[in-house]
């Protein structure tokens, strides 16, 4: 039986017209990658609102995989994220003006979660096809975290067959033109979802390898 990959990536939000995340994860739309069926979602960058989307698409879609896609400026590699922490503190508002401090996501639920996508081996799969990668161990304090929790919440709780997990993308070329952050094309970030996809869709178990950081 073909599996099931459920990939979603915000809108843009702050001071920025495009979002990587979203503009990949169009790339997806339709498409059956090594017998992977792929359905794709756009999701907003706001508090709340974002869960609610995803999990709609998840109970409508039944995927064996869900894959969050966000942008992380500044950062020169695609992170597969290790845990999403209870934690809302927003540095800046959300596209609804939202702008939650140390809130809780879900009031008395679990300090974290860990991703239950195969990080390590994502990580070794994109290198191996000479693609920037690294394990990320903290997926931030914004919607991004935010929306990881929220499904890991919701999995744990009413799906525990279904694997979920988050990936932070870095800036594409022409987010870049007016200041000297690092990028990617978005063609090095497509294929190395694709590999993301494929392998959370078929690997049962992760890879013990280097992967830590000191900092």
């Amino acid at each position: 039986m073909r599996k099931k990959v459920l990939i979603t990536g915000f809108d843009p939000f702050g001071q920025d017209q495009i979002n990587p995340a979203l503009e990949a994860v169009k790339r997806f739309k339709g498409r059956i990658i090594e017998e992977v069926e792929v359905v794709t979602l756009e999701v907003p960058t706001v508090f709340h609102e974002s869960i609610k989307v995803v999990i709609k698409a998840i109970e409508l879609h039944q995927p064996d995989v869900v894959i969050c896609v966000g942008q992380a400026g500044g950062r020169t590699q695609i992170t597969p994220e290790r845990v999403a922490i209870n934690i809302d503190d927003a540095r800046i508002p959300d596209n609804h003006q939202k702008q939650p401090i140390d809130e809780a996501i879900v009031e008395n639920g679990p300090v974290a979660y860990w991703s239950t996508l195969p990080i390590k081996r994502i990580v070794h799969n994109m290198k191996k096809a000479g693609i920037p990668s690294a394990v990320s161990n903290s997926a931030g304090t914004f919607v991004c975290n935010h929306l990881f929790y929220g499904v890991m919440n919701y999995i744990e709780k009413n799906t525990p067959h279904i694997r979920g997990g988050f990936i932070h993308i870095p800036f594409i070329p022409e987010q870049t033109i007016n200041n000297n952050a690092p990028s990617l094309s978005l063609d090095v970030i497509v294929r190395g979802l694709e590999i993301a996809i494929i392998t959370s869709a078929n690997e049962g178990k992760d890879i013990r390898e280097v992967g830590g950081t000191i900092h």
